[in-house]
């Protein structure tokens, strides 16, 4: 078979492309079985199945003659990236969600396919076990090869280490989106440096899209709509459950949901993840013995809960929540609205900062909140410091001594024994290439475009140092996101959302005060901030669901009911 997907430019950090795994074929038996799932067609050679920029494109598996499959590179050019032979089948990640396909489609002879519906394809997903594994072993595998060709994806112009094309990168990678990241060339830095934000020729970052278009400095919301990433949403339709975040307690709840029949939105501002989405290795995760990051996991649980039918809205965030009618509607940014008959708050926390001058000057300029490859083909080969003693310093710190000169592990406490994993602290202690400063914080930041000293100070006896670093991880705890939901439901001290006590509408360890509002995960007062404490929480809250909608189906919200309480409330305190 023709396989032009295996690329040397594929990430290291990524596995080799494993074109069998990604191109199967079907047996006799198991296309025997699709038959009951679709209908055959024939088709003259050269007529094109599916254009790149469709949203839910069927699936065809097949039976005589052979499919070409093509990207549009640089130029607007077709070029092929793969055929498909007899009892071969289409699609790639996009046959889970009705994001826009990145690939055409188009019959290189003479066909007869099998052509399976997108109605039909979730329930073969959910009742034929074997073929289900099969095409989603296929759909991820062809999805990393899509990603490590640029030509099949976007280009994104713009200083490697400038803090909005960071952002713009790290949106593009943890979203599994095919991109090529090139730097300007002098000329076009030169103009982007003179122009005004009200000039848009040069303004950079900009994204290139293979059509010709260009968006300069782009939302994440705006790049997320032109590239089809964006979920359409119907307000109209009624969800079993709506889940905001989707960090894995959320993925976890939205799994499980769907799994047992729930009909299951998932809503997130960035890409799922949440925090341990950032993770360069987590080593303590049940199941996985040599570790496994961060990316892969959220991304693994992703396309496990599209598989049982959950639908992912991405860069929306959740901007109020009300009751209406005995339902609860959400509005996101931008004014749409959904609902749904219960809602899993899942948001997690945002990152501390340190109280330190300069600091928001070298946010994004050489100050990091996560460790992950991206992150660190920006300090290879340098000196770098980690600030911060739970286990994400602990792990950030382990993945960079592999790859900067020498890691400066910073903590305000005597040692790290009350805050991190043992078998992070022995090898945090082992490593000749990782210094930890202990009662010690950082004083100064100093640079001039981009974050060039630090500055650190021991508390106990007044030294100080000063080092030439340009990376700083900055891994000191989080808030709560809860900023949402001030005077809609109950909040402790800090912002986090009280679960379980005798204000809960019913015997939940996860309800809230407020009927049908369910809280797991690290935003949750009392939770226990670790990534399966996360997960068995998404999990554990769906047979809470279940009770919840057996006793209160149709049951119409009052006047008085908790949450219209609580807003009436709030505004009259304003």
């Amino acid at each position: 078979m023709k396989q032009d997907l295996i690329n040397t430019d594929i990430p290291s950090t990524s596995p080799p492309f494993n074109a069998e795994l990604a191109f199967p074929y079907l047996t006799e038996e198991m296309i025997t079985r699709l038959n009951g799932y679709g209908y055959k067609e024939t088709f003259d050679a050269g007529v094109a199945l599916w254009t790149r920029g469709q949203r839910e494109v069927d699936m065809f598996v097949v039976l005589e003659g052979m499919v070409e499959i093509f990207a549009q590179g640089e130029n607007g050019e077709s070029k092929s990236i793969a055929t498909l032979h007899k009892k071969q089948f289409s699609g790639e990640l996009d046959l889970l969600s009705s994001r826009r396909t990145l690939v055409n489609g188009c019959t290189a002879t003479a066909c007869e396919l099998l052509r399976i519906p997108r109605t039909e394809l979730q329930r073969l997903l959910r009742s034929e076990g074997d073929v289900a594994n099969l095409i989603l072993q296929a759909t991820i595998w062809r999805r990393l090869g899509i990603v490590a060709r640029s030509s099949a994806g976007i280009i994104l112009l713009g200083r490697s280490t400038a803090a909005d094309t960071m952002l713009l990168q790290r949106f593009l990678t943890r979203n599994n989106y095919p991109h090529q990241l090139l730097e300007p060339t002098a000329e076009e830095f030169a103009h982007a440096e003179a122009e005004t934000s009200s000039a848009d020729e040069y303004l950079l970052p900009a994204v290139i899209f293979a059509d010709g278009k260009v968006l300069h400095r782009p939302t994440i919301a705006q790049l997320a709509d032109q590239l089809g990433l964006t979920e359409t949403l119907d307000p109209e339709t009624i969800y079993d459950i709506i889940v905001v975040g989707a960090g894995p307690a959320g993925l976890a709840a939205a799994v499980y949901g769907a799994s047992e029949g729930l009909s299951t939105l998932v809503i997130e501002g960035i890409a799922p993840g949440g925090q341990a989405g950032t993770s360069s290795k987590i080593e303590n995760y049940l199941g996985f013995p040599t570790g496994v990051s961060g990316l892969e996991l959220a991304n693994r649980a992703q396309v496990q809960a599209q598989k049982f039918g959950a639908r992912l809205a991405i860069s929306r965030d959740v901007v109020a929540i009300d009751q209406m009618d005995g339902l609860l509607q959400l509005t996101l940014a931008g004014g749409a609205t959904v609902r749904s008959r219960t809602v899993v708050i899942a948001t997690g926390a945002q990152y501390r900062k340190l109280s330190v001058d300069n600091y928001d000057r070298f946010e994004g300029q050489g100050i990091q909140y996560a460790a992950t490859a991206m992150e660190a083909t920006l300090c290879r080969n340098d000196e770098v410091a980690v600030v911060g003693g739970g286990n994400s310093a602990g792990q950030a710190t382990v993945f960079l001594s592999g790859i900067a000169r020498h890691v400066h592990l910073i903590i305000r406490g005597a040692s790290l024994s009350d805050t991190m994993s043992r078998y992070l602290i022995d090898r945090i202690e082992s490593s000749t290439r990782v210094t930890l400063h202990s009662n010690t914080e950082i004083e100064r930041l100093d640079g001039s475009s981009f974050l060039e000293r630090v500055t650190w100070v021991n508390r106990l006896n007044g030294s100080r140092e000063t080092r030439q670093i340009g990376s700083i991880f900055v891994m000191i705890g989080a808030n709560p996101n809860t900023g949402w939901l001030y005077g809609t439901i109950a909040l402790d001290k800090k912002g986090f959302v009280k679960t379980g006590n005798a204000g809960a509408f019913e015997n939940s360890r996860y309800a809230t005060n407020v009927p049908g509002i369910f809280a797991i995960g690290d935003v949750r007062s009392d939770s226990v901030k670790r990534v399966a404490s996360a997960v068995g929480e998404g999990s554990v809250v769906i047979s809470d669901i279940h009770h919840y909608l057996a006793g209160h189906a149709g049951v119409a919200a009052t006047p008085d009911s908790t949450l219209a309480a609580l807003q009436e409330a709030t505004a009259a305190r304003r």
